[in-house]
């Protein structure tokens, strides 16, 4: 069968909607920050249920974290795949990713503090709109397609990966094996606070630059110190040079750790940087400043070491995800909204995907804001349009 007709798909997304409701209820109150493994494993038999009951296979990794590592225990990472009924004909559709995560940065307790609750046509609670909202929206787009008989996607694969909020550093792997297959990915964030869907955004690399120097007294032999916290201090204003350079690029210490007392001259000092750009080109050529930063040495006989300690590509707008952008308005349109899409500083998983050339949207979840705040919110006006869209955005012809 082909894509059904976006009506159809409408009415049938709203009579789901109570159900919607209550398994968001449910999934809110559920404490899961990232380091919370056992909540976010609750999460992870909540969804795998759902998917087993709906007839989708699911592969369940468990997490075994390094010894040596600094990431502790995490939660498991589901994979749910779904494969076309029809035994008659090869399916024509394309070959689809989803995928949303399934924990929060909240730490345990918070769902107690303040559970899930209904104001007006808001949703309140930890993780309502960062991911739970989308990571529920993407289960109940396929079951609508599901129940209208839609059998025409090449595949269907949901990834609901239990670590985004640092970086991904245990699901990134699963992710990219499963897009490397892909013709089409959507990633299930909320739709920004004005509506808009996400068709770019910037790469981001973290850095962690060591200063090291002498110590020395301070008061009694200075001149046999080499400060390394002097040092460090002309390595940031230089980082904080590149800003403006090229656009698109920013550059930003936000941590500085350095000495040991007042009295002491500084043998290290360590420095968190966050470094950002829109383009692969950008990211080229503000990598070559850093290197120079690096190796310049502005206090006699101090080292500087630096490292990038986690990062994303940036997830650029192509012809590809151009066609999605356009499918989606026009999906929009039908329903009765409109709709634009954007480009964010924030990274997500879409990034990576973005970068092996797989076309991708991001923020199809509802919409919602004030993600990882106290008033964190999802616009329940918004849920069966947006669940609707992301229907018939996996039902399009290629």
């Amino acid at each position: 069968m082909k894509a059904p007709p976006t009506g159809e798909i409408l009415a049938q997304v709203q009579k789901r909607y109570d159900q919607y409701l209550a398994d968001l209820e449910t999934l809110v109150n559920v404490d899961c920050g990232t380091f919370v493994a056992d909540g976010v494993n609750r999460v992870a038999d909540f969804m795998q249920r759902r998917f087993e009951d709906a007839g989708w296979k699911v592969e369940r990794i468990p997490h075994a974290p390094d010894p040596d590592g600094d990431v502790g225990q995490l939660g498991d990472c589901v994979v749910a795949s779904l494969a076309p009924s029809t035994v008659d004909r090869e399916p024509t559709g394309r070959r689809i990713l989803l995928v949303g995560h399934m924990d929060t940065v909240f730490p345990d307790g918070t769902a107690a503090v303040r559970p899930f609750r209904i104001e007006g046509s808001r949703a309140y609670g930890p993780g309502v709109s960062d991911m739970k909202g989308g990571l529920l929206a993407g289960f109940y787009a396929v079951s609508v397609l599901q129940w209208l008989g839609f059998d025409d996607a090449g595949s269907i694969v949901y990834v609901c990966n239990p670590d985004e909020e640092i970086g991904s550093p245990f699901s990134g792997p699963v992710i990219l094996d499963k897009a490397k297959s892909a013709d089409a990915c959507f990633v299930l964030e909320g739709a920004r606070e004005n509506g808009d869907i996400v068709s770019a955004r910037k790469g981001v690399t973290d850095l962690r630059i060591a200063v090291h120097g002498r110590a020395a007294h301070a008061g009694v032999e200075p001149e046999r110190g080499r400060s390394a916290t002097l040092q460090a201090a002309h390595t940031t204003l230089a980082l904080h040079g590149l800003n403006g350079r090229w656009p698109g690029v920013t550059v930003n210490v936000g941590v500085i750790q350095g000495g040991t007392r007042p009295n002491v001259v500084a043998e290290r000092c360590d420095l968190r940087v966050d470094v950002r750009a829109t383009t692969a080109e950008g990211f080229r050529r503000v990598q070559e400043e850093l290197e120079r930063i690096a190796s310049t040495i502005v206090v006699p006989e101090t080292r500087i070491d630096m490292n990038a300690t986690a990062g994303f590509p940036p997830m650029e707008k192509t012809e590809g995800t151009a066609k999605l952008v356009e499918k989606a308005k026009a999906l929009a349109s039908e329903i009765g909204f409109e709709l634009n899409d954007a480009a964010t500083g924030g990274a997500s998983d879409a990034n990576p995907v973005a970068g092996l050339g797989v076309p991708v949207l991001d923020g199809l979840g509802p919409v919602g804001g004030a993600d990882h705040a106290p008033g964190e919110w999802v616009d329940l006006d918004s849920v069966v349009p947006r669940i609707a869209l992301l229907a018939g955005l996996i039902a399009s012809s290629p």
